[in-house]
């Protein structure tokens, strides 16, 4: 049996760290750590779901996300069939 963290880091820039779970509940998602902070965002929508981030924090999540959507997305798909996450590049 393998054994995958139940939070994997998908990737970390300027001190956020972008996680997804597994076994995690619609909508698809994932979730951003800045410090003390952090929020779930909509895949889709990129509308944070839940929680709150520094405004400049959010807006770096928010301009990973859209250059990256397709790889957050199969990272999505691969967490409910509880295979390993694929690291994605940070922002530069």
């Amino acid at each position: 049996m393998l054994f995958f963290p139940r939070v994997p880091t998908l990737s970390t820039f300027f001190g956020i760290t972008i996680r997804m779970y597994y076994d995690d509940h619609a909508p698809p998602h994932f979730h951003a750590y800045y410090a003390e902070d952090s929020v779930q965002i909509a895949i889709e929508s990129l509308e944070v779901l839940r929680g709150q981030l520094p405004r400049r924090a959010l807006a770096l999540v928010v301009e990973w996300a859209l250059a990256r959507r397709p790889e957050i997305r199969a990272n999505w798909e691969r967490a409910m069939r509880h295979e390993p996450l694929a690291p994605i590049e940070p922002l530069d």
